[in-house]
């Protein structure tokens, strides 16, 4: 196994081992600590945040290194799209967690439904294009990733983070909007519409992948 398919293992154990500790601390009775200051950031989820952006940029890492070495293989192929997929769906997943107990607590609805509806739109669409992807692979045909779908993941990596640490350090001036106005759901409102298009775009390039089954 070559470096970048190394890095790209120890990306996906990375974020296994993240995904049981936040998990386990959610479901923890009466588990609180205190924020930060007066940012209102959980330090906790900071530590997160920090292990999400280290899983991140070895995705970056890991791709730079397979071309410039010449190193690509069928196994990084196969590994680092899934690794992808791990982190910011398992992590989008988890951000429902404290909008479910803040629904619980408020008896207010809305940001939990805003939020789902943008999960499920996100996770639906990527098992769409896997799920072409490997139409298009028992037909010997290879789907390339588009600028558009390079766009949606950069645009969930900086989401994600900003939700984890509480909209900080937005929430200095936004903190007093309606919660599915501020600026770090914005960016995930964004993710999602750039999500739905990239996913559209890649059916409608590859629709000739479905040409037998349209007879």
């Amino acid at each position: 196994m070559n470096l970048p398919n190394k890095i790209t293992v120890s990306r996906i154990i990375l974020i296994f081992v993240m995904i049981i500790a936040m998990f386990v601390l959610a479901f923890i009775p009466n588990f609180h600590v205190e924020s930060i200051g007066n940012s209102h950031i959980n330090p906790v989820y900071l530590v997160f945040t920090i292990v999400f952006i280290i899983a991140a940029f070895t995705d970056m890492l890991d791709g730079k290194i397979a071309r410039k070495c010449n190193l690509v293989t069928d196994l990084g192929k196969f590994l680092d799209p899934i690794a992808d997929k791990l982190l910011n769906d398992a992590m989008m997943i988890f951000l429902l967690v404290p909008q479910a107990y803040a629904w619980e607590q408020r008896r207010d609805p809305l940001m939990l439904t805003i939020l789902l509806i943008c999960v499920v739109l996100m996770i639906a669409r990527d098992l769409i294009v896997d799920a072409l992807r490997l139409v298009a692979v028992k037909k010997n045909i290879v789907i390339a990733a588009n600028i558009f779908g390079k766009a949606k993941t950069v645009l969930q990596m900086i989401a994600i983070p900003m939700l984890l640490l509480n909209d900080w350090p937005f929430n200095y001036f936004d903190s007093k909007w309606p919660q599915a106005l501020q600026i770090s759901n914005w960016f995930f409102y964004i993710a999602t519409i750039m999500s739905i298009v990239s996913g559209v775009i890649y059916v409608y390039q590859n629709r000739n992948v479905f040409k037998e089954f349209s007879k």
